[in-house]
């Protein structure tokens, strides 16, 4: 049986996150002994934040927001992911 190599301490979900997108979790677990979880009320980590919009730039907001079916502030979110993917 191969040794298992013990997951470091991290300090940010990022760090992580980078970490088991190149490493090959087999040599961290034995995922033959793996319980299957359940995560019934998991959400993203999210921060509240406050931004000043002028009123029409809110109003277009809820217009396009509600052809797509969707909320306003969900779409404020994909906008700026669209946006952050673009440029980077």
């Amino acid at each position: 049986m191969m040794r298992l190599k013990k997951i470091p301490d991290f300090k940010t979900e990022d760090e992580e996150r980078e970490f088991w997108a190149r490493e090959d979790s087999t040599q961290y677990l034995d995922w033959k002994k793996a319980e299957r979880a359940s995560f019934v009320d998991l959400r993203p980590t999210t921060k509240s934040i406050s931004i000043r919009l002028p009123i029409y730039l809110i109003e277009d907001l809820k217009r396009l927001a509600h052809k797509m079916d969707v909320p306003y502030q969900s779409l404020i979110k994909m906008l700026l992911v669209e946006g952050l993917k673009k440029q980077g």
